[in-house]
């Protein structure tokens, strides 16, 4: 639509009493006949006629519960981005008679702040969350109409097409996609007619700026992160064409091999297949809407990226089609019933069968055991084991990842909350996680990740066996198992403020520490066997050899992401091999340059291999940059190259830097 003039833009109180005759005239099916009626609000009124009740007195009645919940759940990005612009409305309108109101696309309200003394009179009009205020729906108003005409618009008075909202005074603006310019939804500035500016319109305007220049700065994060996570892949030597798309369902980069097997595809009568560039995923929520797929895709094709829980993008991965290896349905792999659970943890390194004999100890107990262990040891399936093993087997086992939530929605799935606990809580309120776990185990992962407030709300559900709901003043029993699990010190995290002291001792009354993977590399050749059999079965395919020289490569690394690194390195590794022996040109090329192994356990004190370890995880996280490697570590460059080059680190690192 081309842009209007600035003075189609304004409203003019002064002709409003024309205005009024015009708009009494075409309510009798007259022409308006005024030159005081802009051509925008003229136009409106022609579309509203027929459309809208005239006579409105309020914005149809506003959704409720789980209505309004599903609302703010969809629009969670809009939400985010004009939060802070928001709730500056509380500050700056307080006492000019006016609010500012958040809108989605679809002209449902999000959110209102503004001066206090103008709730009621906008609670009266429905003038609040979860009401629409499209033009069909309420008629010309600024809301609607300026997402109607996709141009900022002031709306005053008898401009409004229903009699209800006369007495009202408008300005709003849109809110534009950052990167396809798709209308997100409007900001508004509303009052009664005393509170009229023409400043409104500016404010509008700014505060949309302020919200799209927001969104602009999260995608760009959250784009430089998708491709972070997928940096690697997409320059690996990958035989399946590889696709990768934003959150919107935009492609944004792809490796070589994906041109040519969309020709492929096209060749077999997949006629959209053909254009990378106009490829669109249907998304809904976040994820993929399976009914508005392309039907040459399959969804199994589409694998999530996920960071801390957020939900990146995706990755389309076109099948190479000479592979043996399909990705058809990923399956869990079943486990036999009747067998001791402990049986499927794999490994018979001394430390190991020392921590699988202490659980089957504590696993009969009913206190709470505290699961110590770096990252990716494997501290889940030891949970898992502690609970099949125990007299709660029968009840659920519920699992809640502390570090992956933040505080409120952390405060929700753990305790729950009551019908009408808070605005957008589901109807009928919701169970949380501790009483979920009634009769059952309750495992609390990353324990040291919560927040300090709330760590005396999950003590006194320990101590009492009551949990209250938010928003209820009743309690209700629950008898569970506590395992928690953390690659904290929290001792020592108590001791410097950020832990409770007396919630660690009521959760470790027993504690259980897992062995890194380097601890246990006599394990390594029996977890890779174990691990391989494992991504077969998901895979539906048969179990590949591993050639020995592979092991040598394996034990060569000190696998900082443990059990979970390897799992990783062993998937990609069947994946490349098509279903062949895996041998050593599958190895990541990190692996594949990697000696023996660097410093025996023998050679090194425990001080010595931990700060080794810390250095070589440093430089591979920085990419070989030594610069940032040692600001990382928090110490000079210098005396980065002498700590090298006292634990015989030059070699090693020198390899990784040319990988």
């Amino acid at each position: 639509m081309p842009q209007t003039s600035l003075r189609q833009r304004f409203s003019y109180p002064e002709n409003d009493g024309q205005i009024m005759t015009s708009w009494n005239r075409f309510m009798e099916g007259q022409e308006p006949g005024s030159d005081a009626l802009r051509r925008l609000i003229d136009d409106s009124w022609r579309r509203c006629h027929g459309a809208v009740d005239p006579g409105r007195q309020s914005a149809p009645p506003p959704a409720m519960g789980d209505a309004l919940h599903d609302l703010l759940a969809d629009r969670e990005d809009l939400m985010q981005a004009g939060a802070p612009v928001i709730a500056s409305a509380r500050d700056f309108l307080f006492e000019t008679g006016t609010v500012m109101v958040l809108t989605d696309c679809a002209g449902k309200v999000l959110s209102v702040e503004g001066d206090n003394a103008l709730r009621d009179p906008s609670e009266a009009i429905h003038l609040m969350p979860g009401a629409d205020w499209s033009e069909a729906a309420c008629g010309t108003n600024a809301i609607g109409t300026t997402l109607q005409i996709g141009q900022p618009i002031q709306i005053h008075a008898a401009e409004h097409y229903c009699s209800g909202i006369k007495h009202w005074s408008c300005s709003a603006a849109v809110i534009r996609e950052p990167v396809s310019g798709a209308t997100l939804g409007a900001i508004d500035i509303s009052g009664l007619n005393e509170s009229y500016s023409r400043h409104s319109l500016a404010l509008a305007i700014a505060a949309a700026g302020r919200i799209e220049n927001r969104l602009v700065q999260r995608e760009l994060k959250l784009r430089y992160q998708l491709l972070d996570q997928c940096l690697e892949r997409l320059h690996g030597p990958e035989r399946d064409g590889l696709i990768v798309f934003d959150r919107s369902g935009r492609p944004i980069k792809t490796n070589e091999r994906a041109a040519a097997l969309m020709a492929e595809l096209a060749k077999t009568g997949a006629e959209d297949a053909q254009s990378i560039r106009n490829l669109m995923l249907p998304w809904k929520k976040g994820r993929v809407a399976p009914e508005n797929m392309p039907g040459w895709i399959d969804h199994d094709w589409i694998e999530p990226v996920l960071q801390d829980g957020e939900r990146l993008g995706a990755v389309l991965v076109l099948p190479d089609r000479a592979a043996t290896v399909r990705r058809a349905g990923l399956r869990p792999v079943a486990h036999r019933p009747g067998v001791d659970p402990f049986d499927r943890l794999s490994g018979t390194a001394p430390a190991y069968l020392e921590a699988i004999r202490r659980a089957r100890l504590l696993a009969k107990s009913p206190a709470p055991v505290l699961l110590l262990g770096e990252t990716g040891v494997g501290k889940d399936a030891f949970a898992q084991a502690l609970h099949e093993a125990g007299a709660q087997a029968k009840g659920p086992f519920v699992a809640i990842n502390c570090g992956g939530f933040s505080r409120e929605l952390l405060t929700s799935e753990l305790f729950g909350y009551a019908d009408g606990a808070f605005t957008g809580a589901r109807r009928g309120g919701m169970t949380g996680k501790i009483e979920a776990a009634d009769g059952g185990t309750l495992f609390l992962d990353e324990i040291g990740e919560m927040p300090l407030d709330l760590q005396p709300h999950l003590l006194r559900v320990l101590e009492t066996g009551e949990v209250y709901r938010i928003g209820e003043n009743r309690p209700r029993k629950v008898k569970l198992r506590l395992i928690a699990a953390t690659n904290r010190d929290l001792k020592t995290e108590a001791g410097e403020g950020r832990f409770r002291l007396d919630l660690f001792y009521r959760i470790a009354v027993t504690s259980l520490k897992l062995p890194a993977l380097r601890e246990r590399m006599s394990d390594l050749p029996g977890l890779a066997d174990h691990l391989v059999a494992q991504i077969a079965a998901r895979y539906d395919s048969p179990v590949p050899a591993i050639a020995p020289e592979v092991f040598d490569a394996l034990a060569g690394h000190d696998w900082p992401g443990n059990i979970r690194e390897l799992r990783n390195v062993l998937e990609g590794m069947f994946l490349e091999s098509e279903g062949a022996t895996l041998r050593p040109e599958a190895l990541p090329p990190e692996l594949q340059l990697a000696p023996r192994r660097i410093g025996t356990a023998e050679a090194l004190s425990p001080l010595d291999r931990a700060e080794r370890d810390a250095i070589v995880a440093a430089i591979r996280r920085h990419q070989g940059n030594m610069t940032s490697a040692a600001r990382d570590l928090g110490i000079a460059k210098s005396t980065l190259y002498v700590r090298l080059d006292k634990l015989g680190l030059k070699d090693h690192i020198a390899q990784l830097r040319e990988s």
